[in-house]
């Protein structure tokens, strides 16, 4: 299509075969929207798009990617704010006719589902609800249920009901750039953009199982996933899902493979793209397991050191010290 629709804080270009967002990086708009920039979401990763009125005098044009198909989204597992999703795009009401018209538009240029009358929506799959604002949907002059004609969608009509979304087989949407890092309450992760990801400890801030496990290195092919607990809540946190499926602390703040988050530490902005970058490399490796002599001798030397710095320190006794020792040599 080429067109462009300017709505507040961002814009969607209607190309050929993709949605083009581009986010306003005012001072007004959202932090996470000025991370991203820009993203290029193939029609095919979409499941639906909603209109709905929204907050103070606007409307809301939500396009709904389909399961698995951003890993974004999928990091985010639901809990962003809606004010800080990425695919709504919101609009004066005075622009609601213009509103309607892209809607259809980008409705006509969605993939249809097998067994499904057209994009429906996320049905029982849905990544996230509640994002769209459906209060108010009843307000003067709005026509009620299935007979409304106002052009709004109902709830029916947003999530699905009874439509088939196929989850995306692989990521369609690019993750954010990397390297990456931030700074979490008790450490500093790094993402090199593909091969490894690093957590430094803070020593005001790591707890004493942390200091004893050492700052930790672990490689993507290591990985099967990633745990992302937003820091707006009480125990946000960043957690590293090893293929070993090994036992693990429950608390994060016990966890070596995790960083936690805290007032002014593991921003959305910063930790999500982090966390979806991380996914989106852990699956794109090809997932083989880790041969036998894979780490360097460097960093199995920069690990032996501090084990002996923390022995000498009296924090882990002389057994200990003796037992992980061997365990790093054996991986040489």
């Amino acid at each position: 299509m080429g067109d462009v629709l300017a709505g507040i804080h961002a814009a969607w270009e209607f190309e050929s075969d993709a949605l083009v967002i581009r986010f306003e990086r005012g001072i007004r708009a959202p932090k996470l929207f000025q991370v991203l920039r820009e993203r290029r979401v193939p029609y095919e990763a979409l499941a639906s798009v909603t209109l709905t009125p929204g907050k103070r005098n606007t409307v809301v044009l939500h396009a709904v990617p389909r399961p698995g198909a951003d890993p974004l989204m999928e990091a985010a597992a639901g809990q962003l704010k809606e004010s800080s999703d990425p695919y709504r795009l919101v609009l004066p009401a005075d622009r609601e006719t213009l509103a309607e018209y892209y809607r259809d538009e980008l409705r006509a240029l969605l993939p249809p589902e097998p067994g499904a009358a057209g994009a429906a929506g996320h049905g029982g799959g849905a990544l996230y609800d509640g994002l769209d604002d459906l209060d108010d949907l009843d307000g003067p002059g709005r026509a009620d249920g299935p007979g409304r004609t106002d052009g709004f969608d109902g709830p029916e009509e947003g999530y699905g009901a009874g439509g088939i979304v196929t989850p995306a087989e692989r990521f369609l949407v690019a993750p954010p750039a990397g390297p990456l890092s931030f700074k979490a309450y008790d450490g500093k992760a790094s993402f090199d953009g593909r091969a490894e990801v690093s957590f430094r400890w803070f020593w005001t801030g790591a707890s004493s199982e942390k200091w004893k496990a050492g700052d930790q290195t672990f490689s993507v092919r290591d990985l099967c996933g990633i745990e992302w607990r937003s820091p707006d809540v009480f125990d946000g946190h960043l957690r590293l899902v090893t293929r070993d499926g090994g036992p693990r602390p429950t608390q994060p703040d016990h966890d070596p493979a995790s960083v936690v988050f805290g007032l002014g530490y593991g921003l959305v902005h910063e930790s999500l793209p982090f966390a979806a970058a991380v996914l989106a490399a852990i699956r794109a490796s090809d997932r083989a397991p880790v041969p036998v002599g894979s780490r360097t001798p460097g960093a199995v030397a920069e690990r032996i050191r501090h084990l002996g710095e923390l022995h000498r320190a009296g924090l882990v006794t002389d057994e200990e010290f003796s037992a992980k020792k061997a365990e790093l040599l054996a991986e040489l």
